[in-house]
């Protein structure tokens, strides 16, 4: 979101569910949607095509920003076929007491060490430099609570997130995740004066709709088959 407009970058997001019916079919167990499901990918992916249709350009996607987003994407595809499976192992196991919070919790411990060095290779040469300019236009001790502060709302949105699936179904948690991202593209677009044409407004609600409608189409059970008499 660092390199493009953050409402781009949800409506990108929008494509996840592509990315994880991919993951699905390559990473054991094999897991077999629905093909209605698979249907709703079209205008998943459509819809994003056409929010990148600018009126008298044509095709204009900032690269570097779609890049990043499918990126993005892949990771949470893969975390959510991982972590799936995990989970379920874990919760099987009463002895070892890993509900999904505990899981969560494991799962942000293991990616902070991981990510740790990457950032230290990646970022360390400019570290102090892009530090010394943060706390220069906004003071470090602003800096530090606004990075404090949202690590902690971060972590216990997706806290929330586990428990709120658990309790309401998967149904329920779609339609309102569906509704978070409607919210977050508009207010993103207001707070941050991100105009949107009218190939972006349409585009992205085709796109969330597909996902909303694959959320829904995904959980749908085959029905059962009537045994011969």
């Amino acid at each position: 979101m660092g390199v493009g407009a953050v409402s781009f970058a949800q409506i990108v997001k929008a494509c996840e569910p592509a990315f994880a019916a991919v993951i699905g079919l390559l990473l054991p167990p094999i897991d077999v949607k629905p093909m209605l499901a698979y249907a709703m990918l079209i205008p998943i992916v459509g819809g994003v095509g056409l929010a990148c249709v600018k009126e008298g350009k044509g095709v204009d996607i900032n690269v570097t920003a779609f890049a990043w987003a499918s990126m993005a994407n892949m990771a949470a595809a893969l975390k959510g076929k991982v972590g799936g499976s995990v989970t379920k192992s874990l919760k099987g196991d009463k002895s070892k007491n890993m509900d999904s919070a505990n899981v969560y919790a494991v799962m942000n411990i293991i990616s902070f060490l991981f990510n740790v060095p990457m950032v230290v290779i990646a970022e360390m040469d400019t570290l102090q430099v892009e530090w010394d300019k943060a706390t220069a236009e906004h003071g470090a001790q602003a800096l530090i609570i606004n990075i404090a502060l949202s690590g902690f709302f971060f972590y216990i949105y997706n806290e929330f997130a586990f428990a709120f699936t658990a309790n309401v179904g998967a149904v329920t948690s779609s339609v309102l995740n569906t509704a978070k991202r409607v919210i977050i593209i508009v207010v993103s677009s207001i707070v941050f004066v991100e105009p949107m044409e009218r190939n972006t407004v349409i585009g992205s609600a085709i796109a969330i709709g597909g996902t909303f409608a694959y959320s829904l189409a995904s959980k749908v059970k085959p029905a059962a088959k009537k045994k011969k008499a």
